[in-house]
């Protein structure tokens, strides 16, 4: 599927699409995601919510398992938190690591615009 047409689709996530996730880069297996941080997404001590950074990585995870087809759905995630964001921008890059019958697992690699390490997630999919 061409990325416009996921784009289009992807637009029916609202609370990713409402939050500022945009896609980047999607093929099955993989994709590359954004977010400009805006006031919005920060906290009382003025970090980004963790919240916010894993929406960002479970999104990415959504585009790369459902990008030809919507059959896959999170079963587990584990989301380390490994520093503070710093930029204005955050990427979340998603990565299929191994594809069985009916699961899947994915490591999301979270970024911001400076080059920063933000956080790393995997996910385990169910594919329906």
């Amino acid at each position: 599927m061409e990325l416009e047409k996921i784009r289009e689709t992807f637009q029916a996530d609202r609370f990713a699409a409402e939050m500022g996730a945009e896609i980047l880069e999607a093929e099955p297996g993989r994709a590359r995601c954004a977010l400009t941080l805006v006031p919005g997404h920060r906290n009382a001590a003025g970090g980004v919510m963790g919240g916010v950074i894993f929406t960002l990585a479970d999104f990415a995870f959504a585009v790369a398992a459902n990008c030809q087809r919507m059959e896959t759905v999170s079963l587990t995630s584990q989301i380390t938190y490994l520093n503070r964001a710093k930029g204005e921008r955050l990427f979340a890059s998603a990565a299929c690591v191994k594809m069985g019958k009916n699961t899947c697992y994915y490591t999301i690699d979270v970024t911001d615009d400076l080059g920063n390490q933000v956080a790393q997630v995997t996910t385990t999919g169910f594919r329906r």
